[in-house]
């Protein structure tokens, strides 16, 4: 495998991606709208962005000048007036993980699992309250799910939401949020009923209410800052805060988090692409006992088994929006899949590290950064276990 035989175009990060006939030019238009703010807006400042962990709030701004935010909202709330599909949101997950850092990402697209359900449930007085300066970048949301306690048992959550009145009480706790520390509103999932999914409401609660803290995670600054955790002590939340039905919200929910996990696998599978392409650029230029890298062949075999999973997650990323697509919601082969693109992630991973070798640790490639966070796509959105067993469930035993 060298470049005598094969061009290197094909086996660069957009080369790496199999062509699939679902794509089209709209498809293609909004990619390179991406890919032009991403190199001019985050490319130039990535690095600083990476030691820090986090991004200056103007982002937000300039992302929606862009039109990038808007994408697949209601014109009349400031979104864009374009046909959207899955594929725009699997392209914008792609986009901003390309150059291997979830750091901009996190924050940046939360809205896009936040949002549906107040512009689908909410008031309008909510829809302009939240949806609009949300969409202008003004504003910022965190989507709260995840718990100390449960992790991705979602079922067993325990912040409670006690009606009194015209107001619920909410105490508990959320970690792991994605936006927690600059978040102006949160979209909780809170139980406000019995034990089980048939007991859990959204309810949104503005993040500047008496009794709420929230803390940076410890650990995690390396991968964004702003992922923080929330406390609720006797938080005062109008009850016209409550998204659709009260002990109803577990369907919507669910939905959020089928979005959440396209985004995450889309994301495994561009940093596999980054990894393989800086891991054959490096194979054809190291020389090692007197042959470049590639014509050993155990490194040529490493690089087709990188490239075979890589196809195959693909081939199956593609099944699973064909079906939902047609109204269908294959729960388990989207759990599956999930499964598929972290260990197709881990793997390339591992595999580019070993190709670049002390190279890997100069600062010179992504390849050192997407490894250390290659872990956290196998824990957000749903753990393997979780996922399997949810799997199971779907299947019927």
């Amino acid at each position: 495998m060298s470049d005598k035989t094969i061009p290197v175009s094909q086996l660069d990060f957009d080369g790496l991606r199999p062509p699939s006939p679902h794509l089209t030019s709209a498809h293609a238009a909004w990619r390179q709208r991406l890919r032009h703010f991403v190199d001019k807006d985050i490319a130039p400042h990535l690095d600083d962005w990476d030691k820090s962990g986090t991004f200056p709030d103007a982002v937000y701004k300039t992302a929606a000048d862009a039109g990038l935010l808007g994408m697949g909202f209601p014109v009349e709330l400031g979104g864009l007036d374009e046909p959207i599909d899955l594929y725009h949101r699997i392209i914008f997950s792609e986009e901003f993980h390309r150059l291997g850092s979830g750091v901009v990402f996190a924050d940046l697209a939360t809205h896009w699992i936040g949002l549906p359900p107040i512009i689908s449930h909410g008031t309008d007085e909510m829809k302009d309250r939240i949806a609009r300066p949300v969409l202008r970048g003004d504003k910022k949301m965190a989507f709260a799910v995840t718990e100390p306690s449960g992790g991705s048992d979602v079922s067993g959550l325990k912040t409670t939401a006690e009606r009194r009145g015209d107001h619920f009480i909410v105490n508990g706790s959320k970690t792991l949020i994605s936006g927690a520390m600059r978040a102006d509103f949160i979209l909780a999932a809170v139980r406000t009923g019995g034990p089980g999914m048939g007991g859990i409401s959204l309810l949104v609660i503005e993040a500047d209410r008496a009794g709420i803290s929230r803390t940076p995670v410890p650990g995690l600054t390396w991968y964004n800052a702003s992922i923080g955790t929330f406390t609720f002590d006797n938080v005062e939340v109008p009850v016209s805060n409550l998204i659709g039905t009260e002990n109803r919200g577990f369907a919507s929910l669910a939905g959020q988090l089928n979005i959440e996990r396209f985004s995450g696998i889309a994301a495994t599978l561009a940093m596999s692409r980054t990894c393989i392409a800086e891991a054959v650029a490096w194979a054809q230029q190291r020389e090692t006992f007197g042959k470049r890298l590639v014509d050993h062949q155990a490194i040529r075999h490493k690089l087709i088994e990188m490239i075979s999973a890589l196809r195959v997650s693909y081939a199956y990323l593609d099944y699973c929006i064909d079906r939902f697509h047609r109204g269908d919601v294959p729960i388990a082969d989207l759990s599956l899949l999930k499964i598929q693109g972290v260990k197709t992630l881990e793997h390339c991973a591992r595999e580019a590290m070993h190709i670049l070798a002390g190279q890997a640790y100069q600062g010179t490639t992504r390849v050192e950064r997407i490894f250390r966070e290659s872990r956290i796509f196998a824990i957000g959105g749903g753990t393997e276990e979780i996922l399997k067993d949810l799997t199971a469930r779907q299947l019927g035993f």
